[in-house]
């Protein structure tokens, strides 16, 4: 007798089934409620840290001008040095890393 070896075991189907019949029958939430569980954790996120504290800090950043000796690569957007030019087009400086 010839044996399909390709054909899906009983035993397998059966399981199969009973799975697929069981995660229809499984009472799934709505996509209302999920939305709403997910915009009431955001709500929550930005007053809490993992530790369960309050943060009340301000962050305080000094910003430092480009000098006249540096640029901004128009392809990374990082400001180098002007020794790090390779190539200037339409106004627009490009580093060597960037050209490289």
């Amino acid at each position: 007798m010839a044996t399909d070896y390709d054909e899906v075991r009983s035993d397998v189907k059966e399981s199969q089934d009973n799975s697929l019949e069981a995660l229809q029958s499984a009472n799934a939430p709505d996509a209302r409620s999920v939305v709403r569980e997910l915009d009431e954790a955001d709500g929550m996120d930005d007053a809490i840290v993992p530790g369960g504290e309050f943060v009340a800090e301000e962050l305080v950043v000094q910003v430092v001008p480009q000098a006249e000796d540096e640029f901004t690569c128009y392809s990374c957007f990082l400001v180098r040095h002007r020794s790090q030019i390779a190539r200037e087009k339409n106004g627009h400086a490009y580093c060597v890393e960037c050209e490289g």
